[in-house]
């Protein structure tokens, strides 16, 4: 076992319910790998732009790093040591000095249907609306029913629960990992298989942000890394890269390792749901990023150039 040096490690992370439940299983398993107190491990929660802005779509607003720029800021300046996040938040580029260098294992990355009074979404009638934030899962929904109205959901799970309950919307999409995680199974009413409603690059993963060059910090972690859900991310995140993925962007990308060999399956698709391209490959999973990159770059040649004209 790595012996710590002494002194409080500061865990930052966004003040959400599911945040803060990430960044106390963070602290639960850096506990246990190095045999030390709840004290020695300060979990610091960090307003951010994100969560401030509820009244427009993060696209509109300015994407993925809204939920990331203030915990980087303290991260860079030292107020906290390291930045617990939801990979598939994470930008594909980080500030300079920072990197994702650890995750945790992966939980189910399938997106779970919410419904009131139906199981199914393919249960709900004609014209019925469904509420998502995700360009992706408003994209992917639309593909399936083309007849439904799909309204603006933002807020975090339990707003979007509450939105749900009085009757905004008659169904929503939600990540399965997020709601198990609060312990909020039993609002699940059907889980999205992941052949037909693939996941975001990142679902399902706690990634965790750290400077580049913090040995201290690099032998801490090391201990609850998990190295196949790295590899799983490395792929998912090269494709996104590849494709200047972000929250403008309906992507989708899921990555499995098994046995030292990775299978990818990517997707883009419109956002009216009409048009999409998906991709296979297969390969050894310590090319994980080469994999990714090649995927995004053959599912671009088959859409063409003009396919993302006008909403990337």
């Amino acid at each position: 076992m790595q012996t710590l040096k002494i002194g409080t490690r500061k865990i930052g992370t966004r003040g959400s319910p599911l945040a803060l439940a990430q960044a106390h299983e963070t602290r639960v398993r850096l506990m246990k790998a190095h045999g030390l107190p709840e004290q020695a491990f300060e979990v610091v929660p960090i307003s951010t732009s994100g969560d401030r802005i509820q009244d427009r779509p993060l696209s509109e607003a300015g994407g993925k790093g809204l939920f990331t720029k203030e915990i980087e800021e303290a991260l860079l300046d030292g107020r906290i040591d390291i930045a617990v996040h939801s990979s598939k938040d994470m930008p594909t580029v980080l500030p300079d000095g920072l990197e994702l260098s650890t995750f945790l294992p992966r939980e189910d990355a399938r997106d779970a249907f919410i419904g009131k009074g139906v199981k199914r979404i393919a249960d709900l009638p004609h014209g019925a609306k469904v509420g998502s934030s995700s360009l992706r899962r408003q994209a992917l929904i639309r593909r399936m029913r083309p007849d439904f109205e799909v309204v603006m959901f933002r807020g975090n799970v339990q707003t979007r629960l509450r939105k749900l309950d009085e009757g905004i919307a008659e169904g929503t999409i939600l990540a399965y990992a997020g709601l198990k995680r609060l312990g909020l199974e039993g609002v699940i009413t059907d889980l999205m298989p992941l052949e037909d409603f693939p996941p975001a690059p990142g679902q399902g993963a706690i990634g965790i942000e750290t400077r580049v060059g913090d040995s201290d910090i690099e032998n801490m972690l090391a201990a609850i890394h998990h190295a196949p859900t790295g590899q799983a991310l490395a792929c998912e995140r090269a494709f996104l890269a590849a494709l200047d993925g972000s929250c403008r962007t309906p992507i989708a990308g899921h990555a499995k390792v098994s046995g030292g060999k990775l299978s990818f399956a990517g997707l883009i698709i419109s956002p009216d749901g009409t048009e999409w391209h998906d991709v296979r490959l297969e390969g050894k999973a310590a090319d994980a990023a080469e994999i990714g990159a090649d995927a995004a770059r053959t599912v671009r040649a088959r859409a063409g150039e003009k396919f993302f004209d006008g909403w990337l």
